[in-house]
């Protein structure tokens, strides 16, 4: 037997890392939840994330990372992407999957971890793989909008049309005509009108809407803005 056969072992490969980047409006700001990190770490702030259990789908140790971070359940916890760049990692490991979590204002206000929010376009430094699987994941968001309902899951059950606005431009990075919105609205077959009115400001009460998608073909389920 060659020493070669005798005393190599194969070395140890850390489980791959689940990492859910929480996202949640307010004002005019984008935030993400962000965790302390060790005392030890090179960095103050990270990602929530934990490795992947034996026992478990990936998709189950997202939901309830995701849930123990919020202390209650994401009205949207996907995957986005795999993460294998060689890049720094507070695992260790050479392998992390994205997640994206989604809940409303009222929601993200409510909450009272650990955690802390942070604007998106201001960041503190994180570890360089969290750096690039957050801008990932915004990115994803960010070109979903036309193909889905992706952006309701940032607002309460009812909301007004211009609380909806408010989400697309926050989302977009850019000012909307409002007629055209709605227009465009009406035209995706998304929302109904509820028997409830809130007041915005001085200007006459508003009437509150939830999302309720009707069946057309195509299955298109977003707004589009080629107006």
């Amino acid at each position: 037997m060659s020493p070669r056969t005798a005393h190599t072992r194969p070395s140890a490969r850390v489980a791959p890392s689940i990492d859910v980047v929480i996202l949640a409006p307010s004002g005019r700001s984008l935030m993400v939840l962000l965790e302390r990190a060790p005392a030890k770490s090179r960095e103050r702030w990270q990602l929530p994330w934990r490795p992947l259990k034996p026992d478990e789908t990936i998709d189950e140790g997202a939901a309830k990372l995701a849930r123990k971070t919020l202390g209650r359940t994401s009205t949207l916890v996907e995957q986005v992407a795999a993460f294998g760049d060689g890049k720094r990692h507070p695992s260790g490991g050479e392998l992390s999957v994205a997640f994206l979590a989604l809940i409303d204002a009222e929601t993200g206000e409510a909450f009272e971890g650990e955690a802390s929010w942070h604007a998106v376009d201001d960041l503190p430094p994180l570890p360089p793989r969290q750096r690039g699987m957050l801008e990932g994941v915004v990115a994803s968001l960010r070109a979903r909008l036309d193909q889905g309902p992706i952006a309701f899951h940032l607002l309460p059950q009812t909301f007004t049309l211009t609380q909806l606005q408010a989400i697309y431009e926050l989302l977009l990075g850019r000012r909307l005509h409002k007629a055209s919105f709605r227009r465009s609205l009406h035209a995706a077959w998304l929302v109904e009108p509820t028997d409830e009115w809130r007041t915005e400001g001085r200007g006459r009460p508003a009437q509150l809407f939830r999302y309720a998608p009707k069946k057309r073909r195509g299955g298109r389920r977003g707004v589009r803005f080629g107006v």
